[in-house]
């Protein structure tokens, strides 16, 4: 994803490259960032969104199990109900499709 530019219009090569020379001669220290790759793969990251939810829905049973009996039928108690109503146990026994030897 490119960055925003800095000005109206991006930087040429040399105007960027002059920006980099003028840092470094101030002393200023490169700044690099980078975001973290998550490097699991499909297969992976299917397995932890399925545990994700199941853990999701056991935290919202017990949310319905400690909530007051005076907001029982409330419209909160009733979305907690169709969220514990959910079977997610056949989402654990889908395993997605290898891809390219590379899982």
């Amino acid at each position: 994803m490119p960055r925003d530019p800095i000005g109206e219009k991006p930087l040429t090569n040399a105007e960027r490259q002059a920006r980099y020379r003028a840092a470094r001669a101030r002393g200023l220290p490169p700044t690099r960032s980078r975001r973290t790759a998550d490097h699991r793969s499909r297969a992976q990251r299917w397995r932890d969104a399925v545990a994700e939810l199941l853990a999701l829905q056991r935290d919202y049973a017990a949310w319905l199990d400690t909530m007051p009996d005076n907001l029982q039928e409330s419209a909160t108690a009733d979305a907690l109900r169709d969220i514990c109503d959910l079977d997610l146990s056949e989402l654990q026994i889908i395993e997605p499709p290898k891809g390219f030897g590379r899982d």
